[in-house]
């Protein structure tokens, strides 16, 4: 023990070892300023950008950069020092594992910080996250430590054999369950439909999303049941979001009058009854003038269409519950006919 304390001794004695040791924590400190101007002078082109993923590539690469500034000069000076054979050969070894390490390091923190940000303009990822940080972090963790076993000459052909494999039969396993996670991603990212939105689907289902989750979507129908779509059915369903682009919708009534009234008359007065109905009842707009537009001589009647306008889908109901009932009223009061269905027969005398 003692004479490797007197080696050691030594070996710092020497002056080169002490200079090496000064030019060492001088180039630390270099390295930090160096750094930090290049900090400074990257922010002011970042704050000019619209895009948030240069400030955190800039703030995220700060301390990665000063780390490996400092393990560059520790390899240029253990170099220059000469140590032995052995010792430089470990130096070499262990400077790249931590150069390796660090970039992986650096790539986790700013895949991870770009899903927050993803996450921020895309309100519904956020319950999915946990999901995506855990599969970005396995994935990026695992090629760090192939990186770091070829670099210790482990061979990772085999490795790399078994992983596809692997990962062919969990694909053909989980071929459902996967197809259901991607189609639920791509649900979130492109919002063909969101949370809260009233949908209607090509086979007539309505009601408004509960939940987007990673393997099915959650409808809540006007009953207040709930009903379980897998996402693959819901991304390739034809769907009508009667939230896009906007809530306000158009509320068409359909009315039929006898062919002696007189259609200026229909026209104003049902308009009349309308701008009302609108202006009291809940969920109508106020603000919108109503208007009718004429289009077809059936067989008992002239009929058309009365269009309102509501706040949201499920406003047209009453809406259009309150309009029939002024209108009626308002019809008897001007004497205006809602016709029924009549049929005449005509016999022959034999």
């Amino acid at each position: 023990m003692q004479t490797f304390i007197d080696k050691f001794s030594a070996l710092f004695s020497n002056d080169r070892f002490l200079m090496a040791g000064g030019v060492f924590l001088l180039w630390i400190l270099l390295s930090w300023l160096i750094v930090t101007y290049y900090c400074f002078i990257a922010e002011k082109f970042t704050k000019k950008t619209k895009n948030e993923f240069d400030d955190v590539v800039v703030r995220e690469s700060k301390i990665p950069i000063w780390l490996i500034l400092i393990i560059a000069g520790f390899y240029v000076i253990s170099h220059n020092i000469k140590f032995s054979p052995r010792m430089m050969a470990h130096a070499d070894r262990v400077t790249g594992l931590l150069i390796i390490f660090l970039i992986i390091l650096f790539v986790v923190r700013i895949i991870l910080t770009s899903i927050k940000l993803a996450e921020k303009r895309n309100a519904p990822l956020k319950h999915m996250m946990p999901t995506f940080n855990r599969i970005a972090s396995i994935i990026i963790w695992g090629v760090g430590i192939l990186i770091l076993m070829d670099v210790f000459g482990i061979s990772i052909t085999p490795i790399l054999a078994s992983l596809g494999i692997a990962a062919l039969a969990i694909g053909l396993a989980l071929q459902d369950t996967l197809g259901n996670f991607f189609s639920g991603i791509y649900i979130l990212i492109s919002q063909p439909v969101r949370v809260g939105d009233y949908i209607e689907l090509e086979n007539g289902l309505k009601g408004y999303v509960k939940t987007i989750g990673w393997r099915e979507t959650r409808i809540r129908t006007l009953p207040n049941n709930v009903v379980v779509i897998p996402n693959t059915k819901l991304s390739q369903s034809i769907i009508t979001n009667y939230y896009i682009p906007q809530k306000e919708m158009a509320c068409l009534v359909q009315v039929g009058v006898s062919y002696n009234s007189d259609l200026e008359q229909v026209e104003r007065v049902t308009i009349e009854v309308g701008k009302q109905v609108l202006e009291k009842a809940v969920g109508g707009i106020g603000a919108f003038d109503p208007f009718i537009r004429y289009h077809t001589f059936n067989d008992f009647s002239i009929d058309f269409t009365v269009i309102l306008r509501v706040q949201e889908f499920v406003d047209k109901y009453l809406v259009t519950h309150e309009f029939i009932k002024a209108l009626h009223k308002r019809y008897n009061q001007e004497g205006i006919v809602i016709p029924f269905p009549i049929r005449t027969v005509q016999m022959e005398k034999t």
